[in-house]
This record gives structure tokens, C-alpha cells and sequence, in this order.
């Protein structure tokens, strides 16, 4: 019995002596204090967590080579190998920020991106299809946000100030020649594209990437669906028109093919007009989709797209406003490209494609006009990522450009025949300089051959992370773009037009809940100006300025089955260009913008109602009878607009059920005067009201999914 005793007690004197105490502090890498951080030994129960002044302490009995852990949520986990031997060990542990948690933090100074797997989603594509009077149209949906300004006689983006060239659209990352289908002046255009092939969308409103150029206001960029998961055919049944489409999916290759037909003849016959049409808009499109999975991480996307478009209506002669005369006019366009892009290795990824697009048109009154834009692109970018906290991007574009237009009329023929060569080179980087806090620089090398001009643009981005959800951004750079074809028709001896921005932004995204507000100014340099009589002598001696407010909030929380979002938009602006006389506000731009949607799902009925309030204050508009350039104002812009939504099934496919109304109190609206060219026999120039082609527009339609699966979710309009 002495002898076992004996035994215990040198057994806890042997144990005793061999434990080893580890101790130390822990602290990221910036020196920050870490509390809670779980500092323990592989493969054993020793270890503790970091106290809260960063230190920790624990004692073990193990011997010999071991490994220490230290992990710790946002980190990366620290490694080292320890040999015990009874001596106490101290350490000074620095943790590594993971990369992605590194990219919580992201740049949001002028943008606003959706996609379902971005974390900064503001609207996805069945948003854009459900605003109620959107009608699945983008631009329209776009709309909402804060930053742009309605304009009801084109139909397309203003954002901040700027005119509607200023947007440009990217497909994939390739310039969108044509984004809208072509119109009349003062009659609204559509956007060309569907939001259901895309599968994510960033709409920035100021100070974009280096990687996109050519635009001094805006970039709408959208990033097409990948590879289709299921076969389907889809049928369209609609008020003013109908289409048929077919998905044929394998295990890695997807084709997709459509045809639309549209006619507003029905249409027009049920609700009264505000123009006398000799044709009804219509128009015939087919797309072809292909996408190709090249290997594990390479992916081959090939889209194709030819339409026709046609309408005859009585329109305002320029002399004098208040005589019609018949006007026709016919569209054809032809948009194709090709992209691809693959993962290469653990560092490198590679984007490029190419494309050609060709658009013509037809216009006859009593004048002819015939016009023919083509483009032919190409575009690759190489990005590296560098570490954890450095990823470079780098990259070209170029362009070939052909205009041609030849105008005559009773008097004289006028043809104006020109290309360009535009050639860009970029290279911008992604800097994490810690979890919180993230910067972004670069460059844009560009050149024209026609104006004979090269630039430089650099471009700034900083976003902090004040706490989770919680971050404010800044962002500056310059901005240039070629002059219109309008002005190039008359002279190519012009330089490029250019944008100075200054952005600061504050988000905070939680429970389901955005708000963001954006503070901007923006410095307009050699903007092309002429004098109204003699556009073909014209300079960039032109400026301007816009400056302004814009707040956003969505919720999707407080209300169950609830989801809203408000904009506001404060808008600052003059401009000296154009036959401007002097500096003024432009009379696209309102200084006021406001809207509120709302959506709400019933689920007892399957039914998703949706209703939208947009408001713009007075825009100016220039009187010719008066001594003041653009001192006329119209009447506030004012629309409530509604839609219902209801799935079913007919024959056992998916269906759906869409009515949608615009306008459904009545308002009038104008959205500016036309003026005659020439004064009538009393000397006052005579004027015609710009409204609406209609005070109202209904849309029904019936979409059927053969062979989809019948399900009934919100997510599934």
C-alpha cells in the first residue's frame, strides 16, 4: 500500500513538472486587439480564448512538437508549431484578415448592383419585370432609382444631370450599339433587351470602373445568364402581341431560341390616342442563345439578335407646328457577340469576346433621311490575384466605327460619310488593406482615330467599413466620350467631352433593410457648342455642372410578404453647350425626382399585387417669344401605376398572369413645348404641347412554361 502510494504521488510530481504554460497576446494585423479569438493545441481539449485586452494563458501536459491554432471569425487561421518541454512559452500572434471577409467591404460610391449572388443587391431581374408600368422594361424600372430623371418623351436613362448618349450599356462587358428600339423624336423607345437573360446587373450613376469608358455620365452593365439548367418552352399571349421560345438544355451545352411579334393596333383601337398613326408600331425579333461549358471553369457564350421594327404617324412640321405631315419610319437591327471566359490556374482568370452590331434607318416625310451605324469590337481582360489583399485587373478594347446618312428634301441632299478607330487600354487593382477598409485605383488609356485625340483617365475608389452592414465610400475620376454622330455629321474636328465626378456614399444593409445616401458633384469640360445657325463650325469650348442628393431605402422586412423601396433625387445643374445662348438648366433635367414601389405577395391566391408613385417637379423648356433661354416650366410629372401578377397552371404547366396599368388616375402630363421654326404673321412662334402618344397604357398577357415543373413562390415572377 506504501509502496502504490508512492507511485501516485511521483506520478503527479512527474505530471506537475511537465505541464507547460502558453500564453500571449493576440491582435490583428494592424495591431487591433482581438477578443474571443479560440487559441487551442490540435487534437486535444488545451487551449482557451483571448481575454479582452487581447491576452490569453492555458496550461497543457503535452510534450514534444505539437501545433497551435488560433482562429477567429473573419480571420484567417493561425498555425505554428510548438516544442514543449516544460519551459513557458509567450507569443505575439497576428491574424490575417480572410479574403472573404476582405470582400464584405466593396465599393459602392455610384453603384447599384443585383444579382442573386451579389450581397449588394438593390434590384434583380424579377424586380425589374414586377415595378408596376415597367413592363419588363429596364430603363423603365431603372427609373426608380435615385439619380436618374424621367423622361416620358424618349423612354431611355438620364442620370444626374446628363443627357441620354451619357448612359452606355454593356452586354458581358461589350458596348450595346442600339440598347433601345428606335423611335421618333418625342415618342418613347423601349429597351431592345429582356431583364430574364441576365443574371445580374449593376447600374452605376457615377463613378465607374476603369475597366468601361466612352460614357460621362452613366454605365448600365449587364452580365447574361449562364449555362440553362432545364428544357423548356415558353408561350407569350399579349394584348399587343405574342412570342414562342425554346430551351434545350444538356450537360453542357444550352441553346435558346425566340420569336416576337408585337402590333399596338389592338391596343389603339381601345384606348384614345394623342396621335393620328397611319401604321401602328410593329415589330418582329428573333434571338438565338447559345452557351457552351468548355471545361470546368471556361464557358463560351454566343448571342444573336436581327429585328424589324415599323409605324406611320402624322407628325408636327417644323415650320409650323400646328400643320401635320405624314412621317414613316422603319428599323432594322442586327446585334451578335460572342464571349468566353475561363479560370486559369489559381491566380488567373481571362474575359474577352468580340462583336458586331448594324443598325438602319428608314425615315420619310417630307424629307428622307437614311442612316446605317455598324460596329465591330473586341475586348479582353486578365485579372490576377495577386494575395489575399491585391487583385489586378488589366485589359483593352478595340473598335471599329462606321456612320453613314444622307438627308434630303425639296431644297438640297446633304451625306455625311465617317469611321473611327477607338482603341483603349486599362489596368486598375483592387487593394484590401485591411477588412475594413478597401481601395480601388486605375487608368484608362484612350484613342480616336477620327479626332485624332488620345486621353488619360484615372479613377479612385476608397469604401470603409464603419461596422457590419454599415460602410461609407468615396470615389472620384475622369470621364470622356466621343461627340455624337448629330455633331459629327457636321465636322470631326472636335476632341473628346469630358466629366470630372466627386462622389461620397453612405450604406448600411440589415435585416433585410438598404438605405444608402449619395452625395455628388460632377464638372463638365469641352462639351461640343455651336452657334444654332452654323452647327457646322463648332468648338469644345462648352461646360456645365451637376451636384446633387440622392437617398434610396428598401425594406423587405416590416411588412410580412411586404416589399417596398423610396427615391429621392436632388438635382443641381447648368449647361453652356449645344446653341445654348448662355448657361442653363437642360430641359431634360428636373430638380426634383421622387418614387415609391411597392409589391406584396398574397399566398392563399398566388397573386403578387404591385403599385408605383413617380413624381418630377417642373422641367424647363425654352419659349421663343420670350428674352429668357429656358425660362419656361412645365407642369409637375405625376404617375400611379398598378399591376397584378397571379400564377397558375394551365394544363398542368406554369403559368402566369400579368395585367398591368399605367397612369391609372388619369393625369396629364407634358413633358415639354414644341415651337415652330419660324414666326407667324404676328410674330409669335407658334407651339405644340409634347405629351404622351396615350394618357394611359393596359397590358395584359399570359405567359405558359411547358415543362417546368408547377410550383407556387413569389420568387417565380
Amino acid at each position: 500500500m506504501r509502496n502504490l502510494l508512492l507511485f501516485f504521488i511521483s506520478l503527479f510530481s512527474f505530471q506537475s513538472f511537465a505541464q507547460t504554460t502558453i500564453s500571449g497576446t493576440v491582435s490583428e494585423k494592424g495591431g487591433e486587439l482581438i477578443i474571443g479569438a479560440n487559441i487551442f493545441i490540435e487534437n486535444t481539449f488545451d487551449g482557451t480564448s483571448s481575454d479582452v485586452d487581447g491576452t490569453f494563458s492555458f496550461s497543457t501536459s503535452e510534450q514534444g512538437e505539437v501545433l497551435l491554432i488560433v482562429s477567429y471569425l473573419g480571420c484567417k487561421n493561425f498555425e505554428q508549431s510548438l516544442h514543449l518541454t516544460g519551459d513557458a512559452i509567450n507569443l505575439d500572434i497576428k491574424l490575417k484578415p480572410d479574403a472573404a471577409t476582405l470582400q464584405a467591404v466593396t465599393i459602392t460610391a455610384g453603384a447599384f448592383e443585383a444579382g442573386d449572388e451579389n450581397k449588394t443587391e438593390v434590384l434583380n431581374s424579377v424586380d425589374i419585370a414586377t415595378v408596376a408600368g415597367s413592363l419588363a422594361d429596364i430603363a423603365s424600372a431603372m427609373n426608380t432609382l435615385p439619380g436618374t430623371q424621367r423622361n416620358g418623351e424618349t423612354g431611355q436613362l438620364f442620370v444626374r444631370g446628363g443627357a441620354a448618349y451619357e448612359t452606355r450599356t454593356f452586354i458581358d462587358g461589350m458596348y450595346a450599339q442600339n440598347p433601345y428600339n428606335s423611335s421618333a423624336s418625342n415618342l418613347p423607345a423601349r429597351g431592345r433587351f429582356s431583364p430574364f437573360i441576365f443574371k445580374g446587373m449593376s447600374f452605376s450613376t457615377g463613378g465607374y470602373s476603369a475597366e468601361y469608358g466612352q460614357a460621362l455620365s452613366s454605365a448600365l452593365l449587364l452580365n447574361s445568364q449562364d449555362l440553362a439548367e432545364e428544357t423548356i418552352t415558353s408561350v407569350s399571349l399579349m394584348s399587343v402581341g405574342g412570342g414562342l421560345a425554346h430551351t434545350q438544355a444538356w450537360d453542357k451545352t444550352s441553346v435558346a431560341v425566340s420569336v416576337d411579334y408585337t402590333n399596338l393596333a389592338p391596343y389603339m383601337q381601345l384606348t384614345p390616342q394623342n396621335i393620328e398613326w397611319d401604321k401602328a408600331p410593329e415589330s418582329l425579333s428573333t434571338q438565338l442563345i447559345l452557351r457552351q461549358k468548355t471545361s470546368e471553369t471556361g464557358l463560351l457564350k454566343f448571342y444573336a439578335m436581327g429585328s424589324r421594327s415599323q409605324m406611320g404617324l402624322q407628325y408636327p412640321n417644323f415650320k409650323d407646328v400646328n400643320q401635320m405631315s405624314p412621317l414613316t419610319l422603319q428599323n432594322d437591327n442586327y446585334f451578335t457577340q460572342a464571349t468566353y471566359k475561363e479560370v486559369l490556374g489559381d491566380k488567373w482568370s481571362i474575359r474577352g469576346g468580340v462583336g458586331y452590331t448594324i443598325d438602319e434607318n428608314a425615315i420619310n416625310a417630307d424629307f428622307g433621311l437614311n442612316q446605317k451605324q455598324q460596329t465591330l469590337q473586341s475586348r479582353a481582360t486578365l485579372t490576377f490575384q495577386a494575395n489575399d489583399h491585391i487583385r489586378l485587373k488589366a485589359g483593352g478594347v478595340a473598335m471599329q466605327k462606321q456612320f453613314n446618312e444622307t438627308y434630303t428634301d425639296a431644297e438640297q441632299e446633304f451625306i455625311s460619310d465617317f469611321e473611327d478607330t477607338y482603341t483603349a487600354a486599362f489596368v486598375e487593382s483592387d487593394i484590401y488593406f485591411s477588412k475594413k477598409l478597401v481601395g480601388r485605383v486605375g487608368g484608362r488609356l484612350e484613342h480616336s482615330s477620327l479626332l485624332n485625340s488620345t486621353n488619360i483617365a484615372p479613377r479612385l475608389s476608397l469604401a470603409y467599413q464603419l461596422r457590419k452592414g454599415e460602410q461609407i465610400s468615396l470615389a472620384t475620376g475622369q470621364f470622356y466620350q466621343s461627340p455624337e454622330n448629330e455633331q459629327l455629321r457636321f465636322t470631326q474636328a472636335l476632341d473628346f467631352e469630358q466629366a470630372d465626378h466627386y462622389i461620397i456614399n453612405y450604406q448600411r444593409i440589415k435585416n433585410d433593410r438598404t438605405f444608402r445616401a449619395e452625395a455628388y458633384l460632377k464638372n463638365y469640360k469641352s462639351l461640343v457648342k455651336f452657334d444654332a445657325a452654323q452647327p457646322w463650325i463648332a468648338g469644345n469650348n462648352g461646360n456645365g455642372y451637376a451636384r446633387g442628393v440622392d437617398v434610396f431605402f428598401r425594406d423587405r422586412k416590416s411588412i410580412k410578404n411586404g416589399d417596398y423601396w423610396v427615391s429621392y433625387s436632388y438635382l443641381d445643374t447648368e449647361r453652356d453647350y449645344r446653341d445654348f445662348p448662355t448657361a442653363a438648366m437642360p430641359h431634360f433635367a428636373s430638380k426634383h425626382n421622387f418614387s415609391a414601389v411597392y409589391k406584396h405577395w398574397i399566398q392563399d391566391i398566388n397573386t403578387m399585387f404591385g403599385v408605383t408613385y413617380a413624381y418630377g417637379s417642373p422641367r424647363p423648356f425654352n419659349d421663343p417669344n420670350t428674352n429668357v433661354f429656358n425660362g419656361g416650366r412645365t407642369k409637375p410629372f405625376n404617375d400611379l401605376s398598378a399591376n397584378i401578377s397571379h400564377l397558375t397552371n394551365l394544363f398542368g404547366q406554369m403559368t402566369i398572369l400579368h395585367i398591368s396599368a399605367s397612369n391609372i388616375l388619369n393625369l396629364k402630363n407634358t413633358f415639354g413645348y414644341q415651337f415652330s421654326d419660324t414666326a407667324n404673321e404676328d410674330g409669335v412662334y407658334e407651339s405644340r404641347a409634347i405629351i404622351p402618344p396615350s394618357n394611359q397604357f393596359l397590358f395584359v398577357g399570359l405567359f405558359v412554361s411547358i415543362g417546368r415543373e408547377y410550383t407556387v413562390t413569389k420568387d417565380d415572377l
